[in-house]
């Protein structure tokens, strides 16, 4: 049953995880490309195109590997460098005040957590149902 739980479990989580990344390449940044490379430019994001494209190929590729449990650990890896530039661009809460600030930081804290998730995955991998590990591998993760 313990075995029953972690696979399902890692799943389910790999599922939920990629959802976020994989919905924003897919349903915000390459329908509204243009709008969102003026938001990154106005936020002083050098080359924003070229770091639009970057960052849409980091979170299709992150996320489809997260959630496939294909080369997990560089696919956890790509989605975080992308929530260290993203945090670091949009959301600097220290800029700033009042209600904005409380949002900025909300934002933040919400990023560090998904960061932590990424260093999650690439410390333990996508656990035992996944494509990096055959259903045959009895070791555990």
């Amino acid at each position: 049953m313990r075995q029953l739980a972690q696979n399902v479990g890692s799943v389910a989580g790999r599922v939920m995880i990629s959802g976020i990344f994989l919905a924003s390449a897919l349903g915000n940044k390459i329908p509204n490309f243009s709008q969102v490379t003026e938001k990154m430019a106005s936020e002083g994001v050098p080359l924003p195109g070229v770091m639009l494209t970057g960052a849409i190929a980091f979170l299709i590729a992150g996320g489809a590997s997260v959630v496939l449990g294909y080369r997990t650990r560089f696919g956890a890896a790509l989605l975080l460098v992308f929530l260290v530039l993203a945090t670091y661009f949009f959301h600097d809460y220290w800029n700033f005040e009042g209600a904005d600030r409380q949002m900025q930081m909300i934002q933040f804290m919400k990023n560090a957590s998904l960061m932590g998730t990424m260093l999650l995955l690439i410390s333990n991998g996508p656990g035992a149902l996944s494509l990096d590990r055959p259903v045959s591998d009895e070791r555990t993760t």
